[in-house]
């Protein structure tokens, strides 16, 4: 049997509950279901029990909130929002399987809802059921179309499901739409910029990453990133000798990446065990109180191995 609609005092009523519980106010919210369920017109106010349920499991007291968010969806299985709670409930109590039940029951009752739809989203990538996280997250790029997360949250699905070129193709979409001028640094735009780059990287189009992160490396933020990214790039392409000055200027800015010494061992390709120590003993000779510089050999030098300390 569906809840008595509220009149406009008590309707407020339950809006400050929401508002409570987003705030972690939960004794107000208590406060604020005593107020309407004190009415003897909305003591059984489906809604209503669900919210103090849910107020209450935050407070420590499961088995009251059990009770209460149970009676409230007794009195109103047409509600989504007894649907919702019942589901948080769940998840809350690592049911996952569950939640996601009540998430379902809630969207057939409300299936434009976006925060069951992005609370369903979050439990089906806990889940790994990636593909119901894309049908979900298609759903919300629908529904709020303009919105960036709308559009990086979709694009991340078909990552997951390593479709990088549908992946690549939302983010380009999406950069497009993007209104930032060419010789401004936007942070977001920047990450978004670097995410586009890495899902290259993963799908192995190593000279498009390269191109890519070149093109827009004024608008990039992370600059130490953009020339990591050149290093990995340049070495992937077989153009050794670019990647290795890439990797010394690396370690000119930080002699204790141990990175940077792989990247560079793998850029030069030393041929005998006196080459490799040599490489080594000249970044030691720059940069004296480096400790990678000197700590690196003992993993490949057998023997007494004792590098003279420079001054």
């Amino acid at each position: 049997m569906p809840s008595v609609p509220l009149p406009p005092k008590e309707s407020n009523l339950f809006k400050r509950i929401l508002k409570c519980y987003e705030q972690k106010q939960y004794k107000n919210g208590l406060k604020f279901c005593k107020m309407i369920l004190s009415n003897s017109k909305f003591t059984e106010h489906g809604e209503t029990l669900a919210m103090k349920g849910l107020t209450l499991n935050c407070l420590g007291k499961k088995d009251e909130a059990y009770e209460f968010v149970r009676k409230g969806l007794r009195n109103d299985v047409k509600s989504h929002v007894c649907w919702h709670v019942y589901g948080l409930l769940q998840r809350s109590d690592k049911k996952y399987d569950e939640a996601i039940k009540c998430y379902r029951n809630a969207l057939k009752l409300d299936k434009d809802n976006l925060q069951i739809l992005r609370d369903l989203s979050l439990l089906q990538i806990q889940l790994r059921d990636l593909e119901g996280y894309r049908e979900t997250r298609y759903q919300l790029l629908q529904l709020r179309p303009t919105q960036r997360a709308s559009w990086i949250g979709y694009a991340i699905a078909y990552h997951l499901l390593k479709d990088y070129d549908m992946a690549l193709k939302l983010l380009e979409e999406f950069r497009k739409t993007q209104q930032v001028p060419p010789n401004k640094i936007d942070y977001e735009y920047s990450e978004l910029i670097l995410y586009q780059n890495q899902v290259m990287r993963e799908a192995d189009l190593f000279q498009e990453s390269l191109d890519h992160i070149e093109t827009y490396e004024k608008q990039i933020c992370d600059k130490l990133m953009v020339e990591e990214i050149k290093g990995e790039m340049l070495l992937r392409l077989g153009r050794v000798s670019e990647a290795a000055k890439v990797y010394r200027d690396l370690i000119d800015r930080n002699a204790e990446n141990w990175c940077y010494y792989e990247g560079l061992e793998q850029s030069l390709q030393p041929s005998t065990l006196e080459e490799r120590l040599q490489l080594y003993e000249e970044v030691s000779k720059r940069y004296s109180r480096a400790l990678t510089p000197r700590r690196i050999p003992l993993n490949f030098v057998t023997g007494l191995y004792n590098p003279r300390p420079h001054n």
